[in-house]
């Protein structure tokens, strides 16, 4: 079963996902502040993006397929995507 993790200093909620993806478990989710790249377009928090790397690589050994990504507003996913 899938719970919230915490990693880096940051709760990341572990979010179950209704879509029509059939492999798609769910997505862990983080908010962070909003930050602006040199062309002013929106990036995550630097370090909630290194906790997300991480969480994606712990989730890798333990046999799932994990995908980090970042949406505006300062969220983080890490998306779950089935075992490996």
């Amino acid at each position: 079963m899938m719970t919230n993790r915490r990693v880096k200093g940051y709760t990341f909620e572990y979010v179950k996902d209704d879509s029509n993806h059939p492999d798609e478990l769910g997505y862990y989710q983080c908010r962070g502040g909003t930050f602006y790249d040199d062309d002013h377009d929106q990036i995550p928090e630097p370090g909630l993006w290194r906790a997300a790397l991480a969480l994606a690589s712990e989730l890798r050994e333990e046999g799932f397929e994990a995908e980090p990504e970042y949406s505006e507003k300062g969220w983080v996913e890490v998306y779950v995507l089935g075992k490996q």
